[in-house]
């Protein structure tokens, strides 16, 4: 890890910088939005341009990074990214602010793929695994350090945008100082969605499911506790509420997941999040009952994701794995886009439990059909199974495929000790 914090030290602390202003920015739209009279419904459309600029930049920053290189593609989307932040208190529309989110997610994708293809260039084999780690958990923290921001003052209405704005564009100066350019990524192609479901039934319905609850707390989370009353300071505690549990669920489930049936294990998260969010419908009235609840839901919720690509990869060979992922991510991303505007419309006809409400229909889905996938053919061995590796639901197909090189290579070195045992 030593080593790790040493050669990427700079795109680490950028991450974070990022992590900051992007958790800010869309907590901090979800509390402003219905202050300026925004419906339910029409912040539903605003958060889901995030999901809807992120699954297209996906496809397409690869391309540029081939043409222009990752130092001006970087830089690029930082500069829009700071200059969205700027323009959302300036132009109070709601069509705007989806424009702008639909601009905020394109560039932060972006700048994820490009920043994961850098810090996959400096890691060695053996410290691939700890550096992806270290990635991930920057992630994590920047989000939740995001969230203590919101109750900063900001009697102009201005201060809490500048503040992102001034985090992006501070993010930029150690990564782009002390990192030098590494070779384009290609983009994968994907699998056919019919290909796809014949491979794994559960990961790709999982993924589209899970895009949902993902895309819900981190762009309705905000829009609910505005609703149904919170304090800066209770919705500040209540969105980071789910990524502390996320951040300290993930590794045990994945400990767990090396050692039993990961779709057993799939089922118990899913259902697990969905009895949190059905406590939360019923007693949601109850702030401590109100955090718990949020922190089980991002618990059980988050880590699925990497289980979900576990499960599929273990009926994959490794050379299918890349195309795999690819269409895996690329159902979780239309998910997410859906997310936001169906919880939308649900909010918006049985009020604010309708937050937790979809979240709950959606986990006792997936929980609902692991547990009828069991019945349709058997488990593989414990001992045939991947290593499961901790993945961000924001990861890009560049983090996705350097965890998979990774659990590959874990899975080998393995075998090779047991063949010379």
């Amino acid at each position: 890890m030593l080593d790790v914090l040493k050669n990427s030290w700079a795109l680490l602390l950028g991450m974070l910088l990022l992590m900051l202003g992007n958790g800010l920015q869309g907590s901090l739209l979800g509390v402003r939005g219905p202050e300026a009279g925004f419906s339910t419904l029409m912040m539903s459309m605003v958060m889901s341009g995030y999901f809807a600029g992120f699954l297209f930049a996906s496809r397409v920053t690869p391309g540029m990074i081939k043409r222009v290189g990752h130092v001006r593609v970087f830089a690029a989307l930082g500069s829009l990214v700071s200059a969205v932040l700027i323009l959302f208190p300036a132009v109070v529309n709601p069509f705007a602010w989806m424009a702008g989110r639909v601009i905020i997610g394109f560039c932060f994708c972006g700048v994820y793929v490009t920043a994961e293809s850098w810090l996959n260039d400096s890691a060695s084999n053996e410290t691939r695994g700890q550096a992806l780690s270290a990635y991930m958990i920057v992630q994590m923290a920047g989000i939740i350090a995001a969230q203590a921001l919101l109750v900063v003052p900001d009697s102009s209405g201005f201060l809490l945008f500048v503040i992102p704005s001034v985090l992006v564009s501070v993010a930029f100066a150690p990564i782009l100082l002390s990192i030098s350019p590494t070779p384009a990524f290609e983009a994968t192609k994907p699998m056919t969605l019919r290909e796809l479901y014949s491979f794994s039934p559960l990961g790709m319905v999982g993924m589209f499911l899970l895009g949902g609850v993902f895309s819900a707390q981190f762009g309705m989370a905000a829009v609910y506790a505005t609703e149904v009353g919170l304090s800066l300071g209770q919705i500040s505690l209540f969105i980071a509420a789910f990524y502390v549990g996320a951040l300290v669920l993930q590794y045990p489930l994945g400990w767990l997941s090396d050692r039993m049936d990961r779709r057993m294990l799939i089922f118990a998260g899913a259902a697990c999040g969905a009895a949190g969010a059905g406590a939360a419908m019923v007693l949601g009235g109850n702030f401590v009952i109100l955090l718990v609840a949020a922190f089980v839901i991002g618990g059980f919720s988050n880590p699925l994701y990497s289980l979900l690509i576990a499960h599929a990869n273990d009926y994959l060979e490794p050379a299918d794995m890349a195309s795999a992922s690819a269409g895996l991510l690329f159902v979780n991303g239309l998910g997410a886009i859906a997310g936001p505007l169906v919880i939308g419309w649900v909010m918006a006809m049985v009020g604010p439990p309708g937050f937790f409400l979809l979240i709950l229909f959606l986990l006792a889905i997936l929980a609902s059909y692991a547990l009828f996938r069991m019945t349709q053919r058997a488990g593989i061995s414990v001992e045939d199974t991947g290593i499961y590796t901790a993945l961000s639901p924001s990861a890009t197909p560049i983090a996705v495929e350097v965890a998979q090189e990774y659990a590959i290579e874990v899975a080998e070195e393995l075998d090779d000790e047991a063949s010379g045992d």
